[in-house]
């Protein structure tokens, strides 16, 4: 086969991954030169062990093997997890006290698609400057290569047992006694390889959809939502299970259905696993800026101290790890539940949610119907990338000025906390030509008067 030299577009590069479709715009030819660039980066920073691991998709093995022929080429030591969830191949490199964890995945992206997460040793994203940094080395080549008698080692590990073993003595449901049942939906993604085992090791009885993994996911979306979830929610209520959970591609984000066969938001899950383990320990509850205000409404009066964060995965472990937080949630479905595990892996969601309903005795619908509900909507306003980012800071300025500093967060977009109404997000997004109004009402009425009000106020800052 004759490789040819590929330019490398620089939008695979996002904030804090490296996504594209495979032979399209990412090569295994790219990959090499990131395991190259990470590797060199790596060893400037005295650190100079990784381990690396992929998901199921059909190009993850030979890019996996592509970024480990990169890293060994700079002089880097690489351990291999093979083909694994995203949660082992974390635990692997936590357990391990390795530098630095790679991970090969398009996560909830279709088929065609493939790239990289990376993460410190102990599981917590890459920054984006970080990320940059990798970026920049690959565009500009600059990478290094080792002579022979440098180059890293290689090890291939198999830490699946160990893992479940410490996840199951987290969780005894045989002295507990968890009588019910749970519908599991891998979705055919990379789950698929352990999740009905740790529910069968710690005796959960559990019925499993989509539990082979297929890299075409010919049964729904890697992408666990309302709409792809119709399966799950059926069987649930056909089964009368207690609950049905659904693991996106590779597992780091995860959607749960109750006994009534509703989906519930990533608020809802997060403020009834952080009643529980607010009981425990009092102390500081994370939540992205999208997030609903039902984590405050919910939380405060029960000690929690609730601290917003940038949207992202990588904020959230990074300072759910600095804030010794009691629970991080990300309205995306990322969680992470630092006295477990310092990274998101889904697959202790759902093992929590079974505690807490042998806790509490009651439905996990039951849990849910005690929620307020507070009207959310988001509109999409069109604004030319060019133009997008001062939009937001001439906007920053007005609200400011109208609101007061203390009521405007600007740490991610621009939020607007209106007290007992509700509050409103303005935020550009990174990838796209918009700006996003997002609305969250103490009524429907309510909400429909501030997003009216923040429609225009926007229109009017982008029409200048």
């Amino acid at each position: 086969m004759v490789m040819h030299e590929k330019e490398i577009p620089a939008h695979i590069f996002r904030a804090y991954d490296i996504r594209g479709i495979f032979n399209v715009d990412l090569y295994p030819e790219t990959i090499l030169k990131i395991g190259s660039a990470l590797g060199t980066y790596a060893k400037e920073l005295d650190e100079e062990s990784v381990v690396v691991g992929n998901d199921i998709r059909t190009s993850s093995p030979l890019l996996a093997h592509a970024l480990i022929s990169g890293l060994l080429a700079s002089g880097v030591h690489v351990t291999s997890v093979g083909t694994t969830s995203f949660g082992i191949c974390a635990f692997s490199g936590w357990r391990l006290k390795k530098d630095i964890t790679a991970y090969v995945t398009a996560s909830h992206l279709p088929p065609e698609w493939n790239g990289v997460k990376l993460y410190t040793g102990e599981g917590i994203g890459f920054s984006a400057e970080e990320n940059e940094e990798i970026r920049d080395r690959v565009l500009e080549g600059k990478e290094s290569a080792v002579l022979w008698n440098e180059v890293g080692t290689y090890q291939e590990v198999d830490l699946r047992e160990k893992y479940i073993e410490y996840i199951a003595g987290r969780f005894e449901f045989e002295r507990d006694g968890f009588k019910g049942k749970i519908v599991l939906d891998c979705g055919n993604g990379s789950m698929g390889l352990v999740a009905l085992e740790i529910m069968n090791r710690i005796k959960l009885k559990t019925d499993a959809l989509f539990l082979n993994p297929d890299p075409s996911f010919p049964n729904r979306p890697s992408e666990p939502t309302e709409e792809s979830l119709g399966v799950l929610k059926e069987e649930v209520q056909r089964k009368q299970a207690d609950f049905g959970v659904a693991f996106d591609g590779d597992g780091d984000r995860v959607a749960l259905v109750d006994d009534k066969g509703r989906m519930l938001s990533a608020e809802q899950c997060g403020v009834i696993i952080a009643r529980d383990l607010l009981e425990e320990r009092k102390g500081t509850v994370l939540a992205n800026v999208e997030c609903s205000m039902l984590i405050e409404r919910e939380l405060e009066k029960l000690g929690g101290k609730i601290e917003r964060i940038p949207v992202g995965h990588t904020f959230l472990t990074k300072e759910a790890s600095k804030r010794n937080a009691v629970l991080g949630i990300e309205s995306s479905g990322h969680y992470v539940i630092p006295s477990i595990f310092p990274f998101d892996d889904a697959m202790i969601i759902p093992l929590k949610m079974a505690e807490i309903l042998v806790k509490t005795g009651k439905k996990l619908s039951e849990l849910v119907d005690k929620l307020p509900m507070y009207p959310k909507e988001r509109k999409n306003l069109q604004c030319d990338d060019k133009v997008k980012f001062e939009v937001m800071r001439v906007l920053a300025e007005r609200l400011a000025d109208e609101y007061g500093t203390d009521r405007v967060n600007t740490m991610d977009g621009i939020r607007i906390d209106l007290k007992e109404e509700g509050w409103v997000l303005i935020r550009a997004s990174n990838t796209s030509p918009y700006i996003r109004v997002t609305v969250e009402g103490a009524t429907e009425e309510i909400k429909e008067k501030l997003m009216k009000k923040f429609v225009e106020v926007t229109e009017h800052a982008i029409l200048g």
